[in-house]
């Protein structure tokens, strides 16, 4: 049989071109088509096609119980999840080299297991001793799960047959995964593309969840054929700095639960240690007496959480000042800036400004506003804001603090850590209803940027509550 001709797809947008490009001409994107060779059997394991027959079409009213759900035993993964695996889902865990993806799967795999479940651990990058190790390291060296290291899909497909009492099937990694009726590396993307097929498809049809682990490109996003992540039910991005010892699991998409829901971990000598209250943690090293720090009172998902914000404004010698910027949006600080100096008259063209999110936690609401311009005019000014307040609001480009979601909850997080005052963007009489602020939590008030920093200038303002 003649070799199947060669084809170039782009993996961001999946468009199929003749030969190579720098640039998809579909997308826009650079660097993103690679070579693929067509699929050279009728779907892979799949049978041959057989005879057409009609679906049949319900009414949209109708009574659909909830689907059921295996909770983890790790309450952060459980949360991110939705309350847990649900049966015949695909889960999609990517994250950078040694960031922490295998460890957290062998322990969720473990907690599994001594709630009395089946669990099968396919090892395509270690061998079965070299999990074992780990499990040892990790103290899960009686876990009772089943361990197999293989990369021929065929194989694991007929395995995972007979596997319909399993409630979770871990493959780690889905780049590893070799189909033999494909002329392609593992790795490529037509064969990552047809092993999750197979491996999803098995999945929905013996009702047991599959997690697949994903290696990451330099740029962040999950090596592979873009269309993977419309395949599974749910991405997760586990994300931090190996140098630090906080991990945050972030879900991005979510078919049976909320996105953009994070769970906090530690990593520790045993494993990754679970961070319940991770406001607290964030907040365990902050120095009140210093100038440049606020804390955000933020949101992530249905979580409020707490961090604080660093600024520090260090003289320029001459020519264009830097603008350094640690888990935030380089350009909204820019913007933020701009507001400062022409809305206010602040003065920072001659200083080089440093941002930092403490604790590892990339921030992109953009309630962080005001509590980043806290932190910018309290190092401008040499200052300390106030250890006891909070702050959280939205800046437009006339300087006007506008309203943000969900301040109720913003406002408990703040009251359960001690907070006793919290800087706010001001009520307008549209109708809305009275904010409930917790009880001893005192609220402040402002309409404007200029309000703040007429505080830090000593002047009273208009910004009273």
């Amino acid at each position: 049989m003649a070799k199947p001709a060669s084809r170039f797809v782009c993996t961001n947008c999946g468009a199929v071109t003749p030969k190579w490009n720098g640039r998809c001409e579909t997308c826009g994107e650079w660097n993103t088509i690679v070579e693929d060779t067509p699929d050279s059997g009728p779907g892979g394991l799949q049978k041959p096609r057989s005879a057409a027959r009609k679906i049949a079409f319900v009414d949209l009213a109708g009574t659909a119980a909830p689907p059921p759900r295996a909770p983890t035993g790790i309450a952060e993964l459980d949360r991110v999840l939705g309350g847990g695996l649900v049966p015949g889902s695909a889960v999609l865990l990517g994250g950078d080299p040694g960031i922490g993806k295998s460890t957290l799967l062998l322990q969720a795999a473990a907690a599994l297991t001594g709630l009395g479940r089946r669990v099968l651990y396919v090892s395509g990058e270690e061998s079965v001793e070299q999990v074992r190790l780990r499990a040892r390291r990790l103290g899960l060296a009686e876990a009772k799960m089943e361990l197999a290291a293989a990369i021929n899909l065929r194989d694991i497909a007929a395995s995972l047959e007979d596997a319909k009492d399993a409630a979770l099937v871990v493959i780690d990694s889905i780049q590893t995964m070799w189909l033999d009726s494909i002329d392609s590396a593992p790795g490529t993307v037509s064969q990552v593309r047809a092993a999750a097929f197979e491996l999803i498809r098995l999945a929905k049809t013996n009702r047991f969840a599959v997690a697949l682990v994903g290696h990451v490109t330099k740029e962040g996003a999950i090596a592979g054929p873009r269309v993977l992540e419309h395949m599974v039910d749910a991405v997760l991005y586990f994300e931090g700095d190996r140098g630090h010892q906080f991990r945050i699991l972030r879900g991005v998409k979510n078919r049976f639960g909320a996105t953009d829901e994070i769970g906090v971990f530690e990593m520790t000598e045993t494993g990754l240690a679970e961070v319940p209250n991770p406001s607290a943690l964030f907040l365990a090293e902050r120095r009140g007496n210093v100038s440049g720090s606020a804390v955000f009172a933020g949101l992530e998902g249905t979580r409020p959480v707490l961090v604080e914000v660093q600024c520090l404004l260090a003289p320029n010698a001459g020519g264009s000042p830097r603008r350094s910027v640690v888990g935030w949006d380089s350009g909204r600080l820019a913007m933020l800036l701009a507001v400062l100096e022409t809305r206010c008259g602040l003065r920072l063209n001659a200083s080089d400004v440093y941002l930092n999110i403490a604790g590892g936690l990339r921030i992109a609401e953009p309630a962080a506003d005001l509590a980043v311009a806290a932190a910018v005019v309290s190092a401008a000014a040499d200052q300390p804001t106030d250890p006891a307040m909070v702050f959280f609001g939205e800046v437009g480009l006339s300087g006007e603090i506008r309203q943000v979601a969900q301040a109720e909850s913003r406002l408990k997080e703040a009251q359960k850590l001690g907070f006793g005052c919290a800087c706010l963007p001001r009520r307008v009489a549209r109708g809305n209803r009275p904010l409930a602020a917790p009880e001893g939590l005192a609220l402040q008030e402002i309409g404007h940027l200029g309000d703040l920093v007429g505080r830090f200038a000593g002047r009273s303002g208009d910004s009273s509550p």
